[in-house]
């Protein structure tokens, strides 16, 4: 039986992706491009950034950018609490803490089960993978492009 269940892995391949929640959103980025969740520290708010960059925070002796996904997409503003966690994204040698108001963990789906991006989308469906249903029970997941969201993250911060 089990040499069945790996042929039938084979044959549909999956990616995990690491799933949290902001405000209404369900999101998620593949799981590669996730270090670690952490509790926002304190943060230092920068003069002239742009306003989806809510300031720096020291992690592990590096000073490190941190980012609501709520104003980057257009979809209104996260608010950091006690209960607020922090991912810490990378791509490359770039890394920059996430706000996430709930971790819902690490999901595997089928590569072929990944919709596309809904057509005439809003700004934030360039950023997107696609979606995917049942990652989280009843919820549609949107897959974010996270290399993709940071390259564009940072072009807007030095175009400031």
């Amino acid at each position: 039986m089990a040499p069945d269940r790996a042929i039938a892995a084979q044959a549909r391949p999956e990616q995990e992706f690491f799933c949290f929640r902001v405000a209404d959103l369900r999101l998620a980025v593949p799981s590669e491009n996730v270090l670690e969740v952490i509790r926002t520290g304190l943060l230092t708010p920068l003069p002239r950034t742009p306003s989806f960059l809510l300031g720096v925070t020291g992690h592990r002796g590096e000073v490190m950018p941190v980012m609501d996904l709520l104003r980057f997409l257009g979809k209104g503003e996260a608010r950091v609490g006690p209960r607020t966690r922090l991912f810490i994204g990378t791509s490359g040698n770039y890394r920059v803490g996430v706000v996430a108001d709930a971790v819902l963990g690490l999901r595997r789906i089928p590569v072929a089960d990944i919709l596309p991006p809904p057509l005439g989308g809003d700004a934030a469906a360039e950023h997107l993978i696609g979606v995917a249903e049942g990652l989280v029970p009843n919820e549609t997941v949107a897959l974010l492009h996270f290399t993709k969201l940071l390259q564009s993250a940072r072009q807007r911060a030095v175009l400031r």
